[in-house]
């Protein structure tokens, strides 16, 4: 969405070339006009102080911001930098309020700040108090906060505007951001406190990473999980009070999401993706602030969170680990894998069913005819799936009459494959109490992903011997494609034929 959205920004602003060059400009035009290449090098080159500043502080909270949002995303609390950032609003009002009635500057930052911290905290002792003495879910809790504490925030805000002593403009910054009239004193108020959440996240990494993972293993292991809590939600505090002005109370919950949820497509170890969630948060606030500074009539903030909605889309599709495109193309493989297993247990088990002592009976060829009611395959799936077996040597197809059989590798394969389903339809049977009658459709659901550990748990539970040769018997009755019971002298066939194909295999 943050892509298509700046794709469309792009769009316009191209068309306000076309109109500029024109000459049909105005000077209640309000379009957004390309910036020229003098322009582009003056911001790419940080020749310009505000510029500078202005990226300097918005990459720093970026930082700060990916960084404190992976443990709260982690943590199952996304939404508490929104609830924390809404409710400073009224701690901005009344400071305003306060300082105005006792003399000083209303408008003063550290003030404004201030005055948000505190209200900010009390927003986060509210969220406690209701998630520790009531029955409510904290995501409740959040709900309630920020709408409570935001309401507040705007009737106190009606208040400044109808008082004598001063007027509000300028608070409004506060909710959306005014990146542009960033200064040194608030670029270094930001570089401070993101200095500090850094370092202290840096610091308790371990025990953060214990905290959002499980706590009830962190207070098993003497760590103070409440202390641990407040500090972790202080730190959100710091960073949404910092980034108040920069991006406003709105938007500083995408700096404290998106960069960290962009970063979960990327890995699933901790530490990497603090490292990718806070270089994309920093990224993303050079970029925004940039292209703010380019093209002058667009919101800064706004810009920003833009920029790192396409990050986040970029990575949802394109992510490794969790990316929509990884995911799809992993199913796929599953699926082939899963598709190839049923073929070689399907012939095997066909085979085994009037195996009568026959050494090579487990390479005889089989129909396709006989093989199609087995898995309910149509023609076009069993042919797709024997050409993929047939490129990894499990099976030999032979066009001119449309029969299969296994090759040497095949056999023992489907016999591993056997033999795995079957150890765990006994499982199923002997410890979970499963029907033998429905055991079959059980096991089908896991056995394409038992690891070779579980194989010897099994093993172990239903204490058969580890050779890979030795096919129990199926515990229920086999109904391939109309057949009867399973063949008493199954097993010994089995053992005779793939003790022959180990012989002779390489």
């Amino acid at each position: 969405m943050g892509f298509v959205i700046l794709v469309l920004l792009m769009s316009v602003a191209c068309g306000s070339t076309a109109c500029a060059a024109e000459g049909t400009s105005t000077l209640t035009d309000r379009s957004v006009t390309w910036p020229t290449w003098s322009q582009w090098q003056r911001v790419l080159t940080f020749r310009d102080y505000n510029s500078r500043v202005v990226i300097l502080g918005t990459a720093v909270l970026g930082c700060a911001g990916g960084l404190v949002g992976s443990f709260t995303l982690l943590r199952g609390r996304a939404l508490l930098g929104d609830a924390i950032s809404h409710a400073s609003l009224p701690g901005i009002a009344l400071a305003f309020l306060i300082a105005s009635a006792v003399g000083l500057d209303g408008k003063s930052l550290p003030t404004l700040l201030f005055g948000a911290t505190i209200s900010g905290l009390i927003g986060v002792a509210v969220i406690l108090l209701i998630r520790n003495l009531t029955r409510l879910h904290e995501d409740a809790a959040l709900g309630i906060v920020l709408s409570v504490f935001f309401g507040a925030g705007i009737a106190l805000l009606g208040i400044v505007q109808q008082t004598q002593t001063g007027h509000a403009a300028g608070l409004e910054a506060f909710i959306y951001g005014k990146t542009a009239s960033m200064g040194l004193a608030d670029a270094k108020w930001i570089i401070a406190a993101s200095g500090v959440a850094v370092t202290l996240c840096v610091l308790l990494f371990k025990e953060f990473k214990l905290l959002c993972f499980d706590e009830s293993f962190a207070a098993s292991r003497g760590l103070p999980v409440l202390l641990l809590d407040i500090a972790l939600m202080s730190l959100v505090v710091a960073v949404s009070i910092v980034g108040l002005q920069a991006v406003g109370l709105v938007l500083m919950i995408a700096l404290l999401v998106i960069p960290a949820a962009a970063a979960r497509f990327w890995t699933q170890r901790m530490a990497p993706m603090t490292l990718i969630a806070a270089t994309l948060g920093a990224i993303s606030g050079i970029i925004g602030a940039a292209m703010s500074a380019l093209f002058s009539k667009l919101p800064s903030g706004a810009m920003i969170v833009l920029v790192c909605t396409a990050f986040f889309a970029f990575s949802m599709f394109l992510g490794p680990q969790k990316g929509i495109l990884g995911r799809t193309l992993r199913r796929l493989r599953l699926n082939r894998k899963i598709e190839r297993q049923h073929l070689l247990r399907a012939i095997y088990e066909t085979l085994e069913r009037d195996a009568s002592g026959v050494p090579d009976r487990f390479r005889e060829f089989l129909s396709m005819q006989t093989l199609l009611p087995v898995r309910s395959w149509t023609p076009r799936q069993l042919e797709r799936t024997i050409d993929r077996a047939q490129d990894d040597d499990l099976v030999r197809f032979r066009d001119r009459d449309q029969h299969v059989r296994l090759t040497r590798a095949g056999v023992n394969e489907a016999a591993r494959l056997t033999r795995q389903h079957r150890l765990w339809e006994l499982y199923l049977i002997n410890y979970a109490d499963i029907a033998p009658g429905r055991v079959d459709r059980d096991a089908d659901a896991i056995e394409h992903v038992l690891e070779p550990e579980v194989v010897a748990e099994l093993e172990d539970l239903l204490q058969h011997s580890p050779s890979r040769v030795q096919v129990p018997e199926s515990p229920h009755r086999l109904d391939h494609g109309g057949g009867d019971d399973a063949s008493s002298g199954a097993k010994a066939g089995v053992d005779r034929n793939v003790s022959d194909s180990q012989e002779t295999s390489p």
